[in-house]
């Protein structure tokens, strides 16, 4: 029997495991961004994540939001988290569902200060800068990979992609899932056409309907407002890439996903319930999909592309992988594992996925991606319904 795979990080009270230790600033409405970038600015080392909007919410829409706030707080990237608000009782609300997995939480409001964001940036500054400081006491140990939960994700897809990449991502998810960990992935429209192929790979018949019923939703959602899914995916640059049709993308798109049981579908951005290979509903755009994966608890992201893509998570490490040989080329400095070997033949899968997954488990002990150098990291709240 062969060496459990490990990786150096961070426990936490929950269970979980950190890949990164971030002091997470995170305002929970669009009145208090600007004093959340301050206070995030003045301590070194501080993630801002600022929701642009947060009032006239109702029904689902209110319920995602909320679980992409309490999501991306409790995700265990996030060592501690400041709160930034208008009103204390939104505010306690969020706080609670976070403070709920034994994070250590505090949080500031214009309530607080009679409405004066230059006191609330000013109090911010000294709350954050002592969680940090308490924050550079954690150290990284040996943690099995049973604790990793990846989110997979594509963008700008070419014929490589379906060729290749999302393959290989696929034999990584794989060995992951074999290890007690868990992964998961997305954007309900790209398995269009395709989704009788997933939904046959489902743990139980009633997760193959549901399946197929969050794609026809979506096509129900669609032609409500008179578009024609299949007149506009694939994009432009995807059919440039060789991909001709929806159908050719999407069974390209759920080979991100391996071979391994599918065990659930998951509403936008809500918890992965435990390991094994989960699906989530969700918009087909890469900045709110993957922000809705860490906000479910992913630690760690995968990103493939063809021609390049330079999108990569604030929270979670995102490590970009091609098989496109001139896209490897082209972006030696963006793409963090260049498997063109495999459209080369000069590379077998199974050497490929072995070499992606110990460089997964580097990346999550601390090695930086190209992206965390460079600073691409990104967020997007997704939406549903009308403002009101």
């Amino acid at each position: 029997m062969g060496i459990a795979p490990e990786f150096l990080g961070y426990p936490r009270a929950d269970g979980s495991a950190g890949t990164r230790n971030r002091l997470l600033v995170l305002s929970i409405l669009g009145l208090t961004g600007a004093g959340a970038q301050r206070i995030a600015r003045q301590v070194p080392g501080a993630l801002l994540v600022a929701l642009p909007y947060g009032r006239g919410q109702f029904g689902e829409d209110r319920a995602m939001t909320r679980r992409m706030l309490i999501g991306l707080g409790r995700n265990p990237n996030a060592g501690a988290v400041l709160l930034v608000g208008a009103d204390r009782q939104r505010l306690d609300i969020v706080a609670e569902g976070i403070m709920a997995s034994g994070k250590r939480v505090e949080a500031i409001a214009l309530d607080d200060v009679h409405e004066d964001s230059l006191a609330l940036s000013d109090r911010g500054v000294r709350l954050a800068a002592a969680l940090a400081r308490d924050m550079s006491r954690a150290r990284r140990v040996p943690l099995p990979a049973s604790l990793l939960r990846l989110g997979t994700e594509c963008g700008h897809s070419d014929a490589t992609s379906g060729l290749g990449a999302n393959p290989l991502a696929g034999l990584v998810a794989d060995r992951l899932v074999d290890a007690g960990g868990a992964a998961v992935f997305g954007e309900t429209m790209e398995w269009l056409g395709a989704e009788h192929v997933l939904a046959a790979r489902a743990q139980t018949p009633e997760i193959g309907r549901a399946i197929v019923d969050a794609v026809a939703q979506r096509e129900r959602w669609a032609a409500a407002t008179g578009e024609d899914l299949t007149g506009n995916n694939p994009g432009a640059e995807n059919i440039r890439g060789g991909l001709s049709s929806i159908e050719e993308k999407s069974l390209g798109a759920i080979a991100k996903g391996g071979s391994r049981p599918v065990q659930g579908v998951l509403p936008h951005a809500a918890p992965i319930p435990g390991p094994g290979l989960w699906v989530m509903e969700g918009p087909s755009f890469s900045p709110p999909s993957v922000t809705g994966f860490v906000a479910a608890g992913c630690n760690m992201t995968m990103f493939t592309t063809g021609p390049g893509n330079s999108y990569c998570d604030a929270l979670a490490p995102t490590v970009k992988v091609t098989v496109n040989p001139k896209t490897a080329a082209r972006l030696h400095h963006q793409i963090d594992f260049d498997g063109s070997g495999l459209m080369r033949g000069t590379r077998e899968p199974e050497d490929a996925a072995d070499a992606l997954f110990a460089q997964l488990l580097d990346h999550a002990s601390g090695t930086r991606t190209w992206g965390e150098v460079l600073d691409e990291g990104g967020y997007a709240f997704a939406r549903l319904g009308a403002d009101f």
